[in-house]
């Protein structure tokens, strides 16, 4: 199971998750979110880098001149589309970077396959977490990940949302033939951009 750690603010962190062997940092560029990653890492000194890890510019409703400005500035390797950006923009976008589009999933019935449709030739990945009136991007909740697991989706998704320690057997226990990565976040944190690297390796460990 590939992990993914969301919400890096420093650039010693990554170098630590990196050396936990996770598979992919997200780095947040939306401007309203507590873990903004704003000028706390040097462009250069992520643009430099050599990670194994994956590096993932989280990004809500920004343009395309933007984003590929910040995939230039900080060597991003994959995107994330966190708000209602269209199939056209994802596409554009992949011609130069994986692409991970976020799917905001609700307490309704919804209907994961028709959600995700217009965008199954233009991504490299889907991101599955819970809807929230009152904030864009990550809520640190979850949703009823029963509605996924009975969708065909059919691409690799990341499964996210008020993910931690104490979820380790559910996460275990869920399947899905397009089960591709579990997302953490705030359930790992000593404070909002803060990991706590102790709870990450011990997440981390306790997939296998």
């Amino acid at each position: 199971m590939n992990t993914k750690v969301c919400g890096i603010t420093q650039f010693k962190q990554l170098q630590q998750l990196d050396g936990l062997d996770i598979d992919f940092a997200g780095l947040i560029f939306y401007k309203k979110s507590p873990r903004y990653m704003g000028d706390k890492i040097k462009k250069e000194d992520l643009k430099n880098s050599d990670f194994d890890l994956k590096k993932v510019g989280v990004f809500v409703n920004a343009g395309y001149d933007e984003i590929i400005e910040a995939i230039e500035d900080y060597g991003l390797d994959v995107v994330q589309l966190h708000g209602d950006e269209t199939p056209e923009l994802c596409e554009e976008l992949s011609e130069e970077v994986e692409v991970i589009k976020a799917f905001k999933i609700g307490d309704g019935k919804v209907a994961i396959d028709e959600m995700v449709a217009a965008y199954d030739d233009v991504c490299d990945y889907y991101l599955f977490d819970t809807a929230s009136s009152e904030m864009e991007g990550g809520t640190g909740k979850q949703f009823d990940w029963k509605l996924i697991s009975k969708a065909k989706i059919e691409k690799p998704f990341f499964l996210s949302g008020g993910i931690g320690i104490d979820d380790l057997a559910k996460i275990r226990s869920f399947t899905h033939p397009d089960y591709f990565a579990v997302d953490i976040n705030s359930k790992v944190e000593k404070e909002p951009g803060v990991k706590d690297m102790g709870l990450v390796l011990q997440f981390k460990q306790g997939l296998k």
